[in-house]
C-alpha cells in the first residue's frame, strides 16, 4: 500500500513534466511479496528547485543534504532524492564526489545500486517496472549479481551486504560477485557499519548459514579471525557426525533462527550467542589416537567472544549477555547428567542473573546447540535432557529470574548492622546458604549464617 502523499507527490511531478519513481529495496520487496517498508523515491526530469516547491505542497520536509539532493518527508518512511552519480575519492566510503543530474537516464542512475535485485524502479502512477539490469530475472533465478562491477568496490560494505542478502532471500552469488567481494578491504569500514550488517544477517534470515558460507566463499572471513578459526577444528564423531566446528556452528545458527520470537533485542543476543558459543574450541581442542576433546571450551570461549564483539563495537550489554551464555552453554546438560541437586540450579540461575540473562535464555541456546548436529536424536528433533532441565527449572520457579534474596540489607538493619563490609559479608553468606538449602525464612537463614 503506497501512502496517498507519495501518489500526490508523483502526480504533481508528472504535471510539471517530470517522473517520480520508487527505487531500491522497496521495489524488490513489493514485487516478490516481502513486506516492503522504507521507501526511496527518485525524481527525474525536474530541477532541484522545482522538486522543493512540490515538496512544500505535500507537507513538512527536511533537507538531509541540499548539495546532493536528498529530502525526508516528515511523518513518512520515505526519502525523496534526485538522480546522481557518485565518484569514490578515497578508501572506506568516506569521501565521494556527488553529481546531481535530474536528466540522468534511469538505466544510468541505477548503476550506483549495489545489486541487480536492488536496481529496479517502479512508477507508482502507472505500475510500470523499470528493470534495465535484469533484477527480476535474477531474483527468480535465485542468483545475486553486482549491478555494475566497475562501481561495486566503491563501498566495501557491499561484501557484507551481499552475505546478508544471500541469506535473507536464499540467493546464490555468481562467480563474478564472489571475485569482486574477495578483493574488498573491510578494514576500511567503521565497525558500527559492519555490526549492523551482522545484525540484519542474524535477525532477518531464515538460514543465516547461507550468509556465513558466502563470507567464507568470498574470502571475507579473514577479517573475522574468531570465525575463521572454527574451520577444520575436529570434533568427536559420536557427538558431532556433521563434521568440524564450522559446520556445527552453521547448523546451530540456523536452529537458533527457528527460535526467534520477533523481539529484536532478545533475538539478537540469542543469535549472537549461537554464533559465538564454540569460539573456545580452537583454543582447547586436543586430538589423540583415542579421542578428540575440547575440555573447558565454554570458559575459553569468553575472551574470543569479547574480542569479536568489541571489535564490532557491539553494545556492552549485548557483550555481557552473550559471554554469560557462551560460558554456560553446556550447563543444562551437565546438571542433568550429574543428577545435580536443587542448589546447583539455584546457583546457576544466580550466575546468569549477573549477566542479565535467564535460565530460559540459556535453554534456547542449549536447544540450538543440541539440534545443530546430525546425531539421530537431533535429526528427530528430540531434546530429552533439556526437557528434564526445564522441568526442574519450572519446579523451582527459576525460568525468568534467580530467587530473590531472603535476607536483605533492610532485614540486617533491624538486627543492628550498619552498611559496610560486615553487612556485605553476612548478606553474601546468607545468599549462599539460601541457594544451598532452599530456606525461605530470613530468621532461619540468618541464624544458620551466624552458626557457620
Amino acid at each position: 500500500m503506497i501512502d496517498p502523499r507519495i501518489l500526490h507527490f508523483a502526480e504533481a511531478v508528472r504535471q510539471k513534466g517530470g517522473r517520480a519513481l520508487i527505487v531500491g529495496g522497496w521495489v524488490r520487496d513489493h514485487l516478490f511479496d516481502h513486506d516492503p517498508k522504507d521507501m526511496d523515491v527518485e525524481v527525474f526530469g525536474l530541477p532541484q528547485e522545482e522538486v522543493e516547491s512540490i515538496l512544500k505542497t505535500i507537507g513538512p520536509y527536511e533537507e538531509v543534504g541540499k548539495s546532493y539532493g536528498v529530502y525526508i518527508l516528515k511523518g513518512l518512511q520515505a526519502d525523496i532524492a534526485l538522480p546522481r552519480k557518485d565518484t569514490n575519492l578515497g578508501p572506506g566510503h568516506r569521501a565521494f564526489k556527488i553529481d546531481v543530474d535530474p536528466n540522468l537516464p534511469y538505466a544510468e542512475a541505477s548503476k550506483r545500486r549495489d545489486f541487480t535485485i536492488n536496481s529496479m524502479g517502479y512508477d507508482p502512477l502507472t505500475q510500470e517496472v523499470l528493470d534495465p539490469h535484469g533484477g527480476q530475472a535474477d531474483f527468480k533465478s535465485k542468483v545475486l549479481k553486482a549491478t555494475d562491477p566497475t562501481q561495486f568496490a566503491d563501498d566495501p560494505l557491499r561484501g557484507l551486504r551481499a552475505a546478508q542478502f544471500a541469506a535473507r532471500f536464499d540467493l546464490r552469488a555468481d562467480e563474478n560477485l564472489l571475485a569482486l567481494c574477495a578483493k574488498l578491504d573491510l578494514s576500511e569500514l567503521a565497525a558500527e557499519r559492519i555490526f549492523e550488517e551482522f545484525r540484519k544477517l542474524l535477525l532477518k534470515s531464515k538460514r543465516p548459514s547461507v550468509g556465513l558460507t558466502f563470507l567464507r566463499d568470498s574470502n571475507q572471513l579473514r577479517f573475522f579471525p574468531e570465525l575463521e578459526a572454527l574451520i577444520d577444528v575436529p570434533q568427536t564423531p559420536i557427538y558431532h557426525p556433521e563434521g568440524d566446528v564450522w559446520i556445527h556452528t552453521l547448523m546451530v545458527i540456523d536452529e537458533a533462527a527457528k527460535l526467534r520470537v520477533g523481539d529484536d533485542d532478545k533475538d539478537l543476543f540469542l543469535m549472537v550467542a549461537a554464533l559465538c558459543h564454540d569460539f573456545g574450541k580452537p583454543l582447547v581442542t586436543k586430538v589423540t589416537p583415542e579421542k578428540i576433546t575440547s575440555y573447558g571450551h565454554e570458559e575459553a570461549g569468553v575472551e574470543p567472544t569479547q574480542q569479536f564483539l568489541t571489535n564490532l563495537k557491539a553494545p556492552k550489554d549485548l557483550i555481557h549477555k552473550v559471554t554469560g551464555l557462551v560460558a554456560n552453554h553446556l550447563a543444562p546438560f551437565l546438571l542433568v547428567g550429574q543428577k545435580a541437586k536443587d542448589s546447583a540450579y539455584r546457583r546457576l540461575a544466580r550466575k546468569l542473573d549477573h549477566h542479565h540473562i535467564t535460565m530460559l535464555d540459556l535453554a534456547q541456546v542449549a536447544r540450538a546447540d543440541h539440534l545443530g548436529r546430525t546425531t539421530p536424536e537431533a535429526l528427530r528433533g528430540e531434546t530429552p535432557d533439556l526437557d528434564i532441565f526445564m522441568e526442574k527449572v519450572k519446579s523451582l520457579d527459576l525460568e525468568t529470574q534467580a530467587e530473590p534474596d531472603v535476607v536483605t540489607g533492610k532485614f540486617l538493619l533491624t538486627k543492628g548492622y550498619t552498611p559496610g563490609p560486615q553487612m556485605g559479608d553476612i548478606l553474601h553468606r546468607c545468599r549462599e546458604l539460601q541457594d544451598e538449602t532452599g530456606l525461605k525464612n530470613p530468621e532461619e537463614l540468618y541464624d544458620l549464617a551466624l552458626r557457620e
